[in-house]
């Protein structure tokens, strides 16, 4: 069996309500998944797994600081273990989806695509091969002017029950690529 870590930042739920919908579709299709919060996941191994998953909301286009300091420590314990090499060689098996939530209400979806990007080159780095970067939709909470006049336009109840079960698919999807 393949094994899948997922570990996000949440501050306003949407993120979390990806994970778990990420979790469940990972599970659906015969991978173990463990799930934690960046704060509480430092003695995560990325090489102990198959897949591992990061996400964040987008935040003035950078990940909040619970993400950034949670990625920061680990690319200097993998840096400090000599696990960051010159040329960046590929790790067999090892790969990583990236996952941001976004409300987009200046620039839409290039407010997010910084976050995926800064994200993903953690991985690269430590020879991951990056599989895929989804961008979801969120609920700007705290601002209904964000939230129904912005780029993205009535986005109040994102991510929905319907963009929920869509990750759930997907990630069902990647699980069976994966496990080839």
């Amino acid at each position: 069996m393949k094994n899948a870590a997922i570990v996000y930042c949440s501050i306003t739920g949407n993120t979390e309500k990806v994970a778990n919908a990420l979790k469940e579709g990972l599970e659906d299709a015969g991978l173990h998944v463990t799930i934690r919060k960046a704060e509480n996941a430092g003695d995560i191994d990325f090489f102990e797994y198959d897949l591992v998953c990061v996400g964040s909301p987008s935040h003035q286009w950078r990940p909040p600081q619970p993400m950034t300091d949670f990625l920061l420590k680990k690319f200097n314990h993998y840096q400090d273990e000599e696990r960051i090499q010159p040329n960046t060689p590929k790790v067999s098996g090892r790969n990583a989806l990236i996952f941001c939530t976004y409300s987009g209400p200046h620039t839409g979806i290039n407010e997010a695509i910084p976050v995926g990007k800064y994200l993903g080159q953690f991985f690269e780095h430590i020879g991951f091969t990056v599989v895929d970067e989804w961008y979801v939709v969120g609920e700007f909470h705290g601002s209904e002017v964000n939230s129904t006049k912005g780029r993205m336009g009535d986005i109040r109840g994102r991510p929905s029950r319907q963009d929920l079960e869509k990750i759930r698919s997907d990630a069902g999807k990647l699980a069976q690529r994966l496990r080839g």
